[in-house]
């Protein structure tokens, strides 16, 4: 009896190029990206500001069709989906974290996590974002909205919404940005902690060298070229 074949990579990229219009014309984004992430992977995609990093998330989480290249999430080619069907793909088994957070601010943090998990259609969302949201040391600001929150605290539920569902697969663009250290490094450790936890892979764009070294692999972007 053979043994079952490996899991698909969650994230492949070949030859993916972005060109985007401008008042100066046309500008190249992305220039011929090769890039996979293993199951469970956690890799840092590093470089200068204005290289593509945050283009190349778009790309890869179907938020932003390429001009050329082939995208494959979760082993499936992204290309001929419709943005519906790339976001029904997405739904429960791909997330993301941005550096601004993007709670919605008319729910309190337990609608926050509950109420993509339901769009998810798991079972008992409120009782699984309170659990997550203790996890990330929030059980006692369910009731809270977002503007009666800290920015360390905001990134909390936003991690908390982002993996409460454990997906496969978890993009998180510069996700310390906007925090003081002792924040940062706060959330740095929760992150991989729980990314751990739910067997995730990550693709992690940071400026934080700190953050990066945590990663077990460094891609590094240079004028939208993977250039290691």
């Amino acid at each position: 009896m053979t043994d079952a074949s490996p899991p698909p990579a969650p994230l492949n990229l070949l030859g993916v190029r972005l060109t985007l219009p401008s008042a100066a014309g046309a500008v190249e984004i992305l220039r011929g990206v090769d890039f996979v992430v293993a199951p469970g992977e956690r890799v840092a995609v590093v470089g200068p500001s204005g290289c593509g990093k945050s283009s190349l998330i778009a790309v890869a989480a179907g938020l932003e069709r390429p001009t050329a290249g082939v995208v494959r999430l979760l082993g499936r080619d992204l290309g001929p989906m419709s943005e519906d069907g790339r976001a029904r793909l997405r739904r429960g088994r791909v997330s993301l974290v941005f550096q601004s957070f993007h709670l919605l601010p008319n729910m309190t943090a337990e609608e926050n996590v509950s109420t993509p998990l339901e769009i998810a259609g798991v079972s008992g969302a409120t009782a699984t974002a309170r659990d997550w949201l203790g996890r990330v040391g929030l059980g006692r600001r369910l009731t809270h909205y977002p503007h009666q929150l800290s920015g360390g605290e905001q990134q909390r539920v936003a991690l908390a919404r982002a993996l409460a569902a454990r997906p496969e697969l978890l993009f998180a663009d510069e996700p310390t940005g906007n925090l003081d250290a002792v924040n940062a490094a706060s959330v740095s450790d929760l992150m991989f902690d729980l990314v751990a936890e739910v067997g995730a892979a990550l693709v992690l764009v940071t400026h934080d060298d700190a953050l990066a070294a945590r990663a077990d692999r460094l891609a590094r972007m240079f004028d939208g070229k993977m250039v290691s």
